[in-house]
């Protein structure tokens, strides 16, 4: 039985993939159980995919498990990545930031022109790139900057499905506001024919 134990360590040292995989299936629930008493289900999953990225990804973090109980170790593992988690939700400061400058009396975006303006490409942003599904996270992530996971509860979606959405969002708007006038008018000078 300990050349099964040593044999099976040295696949989960090396990551190797059928190990890692069995390690997931047989143990997420093991992860849940060790977390579900401090942080909420949408965090608690945020976690849980943590702890095993993690363990897919870190050789250092694999070899700190020497053998034993891997459940027990695993569980360890969790609970002490979501008690770091929930202290930095604490820590999180409100999105309900003022639009008004460091004196109080001058807006941040400058002249109600420029303000207008901001309106009107966020309105076009809005009806040429998202996608209706995605004009919630839109306006709750990045209008109002409302935290992930509040902005998942409002919206009653995993906190993992909002935060692949503001990638992808992300990424439209990028584009959007980096895109080249020209391309923007069908590749067109001033001086050309339409």
């Amino acid at each position: 039985m300990a050349g099964e134990d040593a044999a099976w360590l040295d696949r989960f040292h090396g990551g190797d993939r059928q190990t890692m995989e069995e390690c997931y299936r047989r143990h997420f629930a093991t992860v849940q159980r060790a977390i579900r008493d401090i942080l909420s289900r949408e965090d608690g999953e945020t976690i849980i995919h943590e702890v095993f990225s993690r363990l897919i990804g870190t050789p250092e973090l694999r070899r700190s498990f020497r053998g034993g109980s891997f459940g027990a170790w695993i569980a360890t593992v969790g609970r002490n990545l979501a008690v770091d988690y929930r202290r930095r939700l604490g820590r999180e400061v409100s999105g309900d930031a003022t639009p008004e400058g460091a004196n109080g009396d001058t807006p941040a975006w400058g002249s109600w022109e420029d303000a207008a303006e901001a309106r009107m490409l966020i309105d076009r942003f809005r009806g040429e790139q998202l996608r209706p599904e995605w004009q919630g996270v839109f306006e709750l992530r990045f209008l109002h900057q409302i935290p992930q996971r509040d902005a998942a509860s409002r919206l009653g979606i995993n906190r993992t499905t909002l935060a692949y959405r503001e990638v992808r969002i992300r990424r439209l708007l990028k584009r959007f506001l980096l895109e080249d006038p020209q391309e923007a008018r069908g590749g067109q000078d001033e001086g050309e024919a339409p």
